[in-house]
């Protein structure tokens, strides 16, 4: 830079050194140009001055005053300060009008004009999200709150010492070596304060009761209860805490057990089976495996809360808890049902080492299904087997079994037979995979000198029942949104129902119309119930007949 230039520099008018006189064009052309003239205006003499003087002031605690800026402006504006530009030679500056003078709009809202000494800075107004997230749920609401603390002080003020649960031995084999089931008292916090099932209360009492100690105070409870936000939250999640182990996300079969023995303890419907240990147990698992078979989709052996919420599993308990018949108590906990699942299998199981092989599941239903349809199930293909020695399946195996054969189409007995059905495991049915089946059908059929039904007849009515979306193969998903989609496995391996429903009653289905609340497999517990129970009756008629008999023989004597 020449001389001249740096005398230019030194003579620089702050005037022209404006932010807002540049065009908006000339920034983002140069975008250091600001920052060049910035650093240009601090260099000036005058511009020190006026820094230090306003940090002087600063320091001396004085207020600031706005017209210190315009009146440094007007004294800069009527003395000058040496310009970059030799006198005389300065271009002129454009005119502007008083209105689009920047200058001028920002004197006619300066805070001096309001006769305020501190500078106006508008802020946008914030609006105020409220929380909608809440990890231990949403705190409960005053009222609610007041009602649930004046119902505990009613309970907890005869019991300051607070409330305790009887303890009861259990020599079942594979149970605890004791628990405990509520007592009065501690059953009124659980179904009227807490709203559960009264057979909830031992698992509600040992989660309290952290320190086991075998008390729970009326402070415990309100910990937990209350200021742990139990109150707002829905029965399902209720549950799901209160039978969840502390580090686990999921529940397990384990987790349902002591809700199963207060139920066995406490219930009307099942006083009979106390004299009996051996039969709680499998009546517990029973009605557990009934409960994963239906609820726990993924099959996973973890019920997790949204599988708990989509299932009907909260019903069935409330409902166990209000009916003294526990066998009107269709889901899950009807004691017939767990009957006949369990003769069942007793029948089945011939040396009674509670194992089944292919030659004892290949008499099931009077020997209704095919060798090659076992041969699936034994392959462990729609289920892996909780039974560890190979070729037998064990007491949960045969359950899952039973009820998808009893009931094809719900659910999981859908996905059951589909996934047997389907022997390269492409999601598809084929028609080459449904022949394969059929074909041990048809020699039967002509075994047992019936008119064979071809396959090609069979493979258009499956079509016509199911109407798939492509002819050429079948999906679940087809599977699904038909109602008489159980009967397609039927025709393949099932023979015995396969003619029924070929030669079926329509009283049957009248019957079946009137009520549709019951499931398939609803109506073939309650007829196998009654079955079996005349079996029992009669051999109970024979044994007393010949118990009169000898005793009349032996009376004389």
């Amino acid at each position: 830079m020449d001389d001249r230039e740096m005398v230019d520099a030194a003579t620089l008018d702050p005037e022209l050194l404006q932010l807002q006189e540049v065009s908006s064009f000339a920034m983002k052309a140069s975008p250091q140009l600001a920052d060049e003239l910035f650093a240009q205006w601090l260099s000036l003499p005058d511009t020190g001055r006026l820094v230090k003087s306003l940090i002087d002031e600063a320091k001396a605690g004085a207020s600031f005053n706005a017209s210190v800026n315009c009146s440094s402006a007007n004294s800069a504006a009527n003395n000058p300060l040496p310009s970059l530009f030799p006198s005389g030679s300065a271009p002129p500056i454009s005119p502007r009008s008083a209105s689009s003078s920047p200058r001028v709009s920002k004197q006619r809202t300066s805070p001096s004009s309001l006769g305020s000494p501190l500078k106006l800075v508008t802020e946008p107004v914030r609006e105020v999200i409220p929380q909608f997230y809440f990890q231990n749920g949403r705190p409960p609401p005053k009222e609610l709150k007041e009602q649930c603390l004046s119902r505990v002080n009613h309970i907890f003020d005869d019991h300051l010492d607070g409330l305790q649960i009887n303890e009861e031995k259990s020599s079942s084999l594979g149970w605890n070596k004791c628990f405990f089931f509520g007592d009065a008292e501690f059953k009124s916090v659980t179904k009227d304060i807490c709203r559960l099932p009264s057979f909830f209360s031992s698992a509600l009492f040992r989660k309290i009761d952290t320190d086991c100690i075998g008390i729970v105070t009326k402070d415990a409870f309100i910990k937990y209860w209350v200021d742990g936000n139990m109150l707002t939250v829905d029965a399902a999640t209720q549950i799901f805490r209160i039978l969840k182990q502390p580090d686990c996300k999921y529940l397990t079969q384990a987790d349902f057990k002591p809700v199963l023995q207060d139920l066995l303890a406490t219930h009307p419907g099942l006083e009979f089976l106390q004299s009996t240990p051996e039969f709680q147990e499998r009546y517990a698992e029973t009605v557990i495996y009934r409960i994963f078979y239906y609820i726990n989709r993924s099959g996973n052996g973890r019920l997790t809360l949204r599988e708990l919420k989509r299932g009907n599993l909260i019903a069935a308990m409330q409902h166990a808890d209000e009916e003294e018949d526990i066998n009107k108590v269709l889901r899950y906990f009807s004691y017939e049902h767990f009957y006949v699942i369990y003769c069942k299998f007793w029948e089945l199981d011939t040396d009674h080492d509670f194992l089944i092989d292919k030659e004892n599941l290949i008499r099931y239903g009077n020997h209704a299904l095919t060798y090659r349809i076992v041969d699936r199930i034994f392959s462990q293909v729609p289920r892996k087997f909780t039974s560890k020695i190979e070729g037998k399946m064990g007491y949960e195996d045969f359950v899952y079994f039973m009820l998808s054969e009893e009931d094809k189409s719900s659910e999981p007995g859908l996905e059951y037979w589909f996934k047997c059905i389907d022997l390269d495991g492409n999601g598809v049915l084929t028609l080459n995979e449904m022949q394969f089946f059929y074909e041990e059908q048809l020699h039967r059929m002509e075994c047992m000198a019936q008119e064979p039904v071809l396959f090609e007849d069979i493979l258009c009515q499956i079509v016509d029942m199911i109407a798939p979306e492509r002819e050429e193969y079948i999906t679940l998903r087809d599977l699904k949104g038909c109602k008489l989609s159980g009967n397609v496995f039927n025709i393949l391996f099932n023979l015995n129902k396969f003619m029924a429903f070929e030669t079926r009653d329509p009283f049957l289905i009248r019957q079946e119309r009137e009520d549709p609340t019951l499931t398939e497999w609803d109506r073939f517990a309650h007829r196998e119930y009654i079955r079996l129970s005349m079996e029992e009756d009669g051999e109970d008629v024979s044994n007393g007949s010949a118990e009169v008999w000898d005793e009349s023989l032996e009376a004389p004597f």
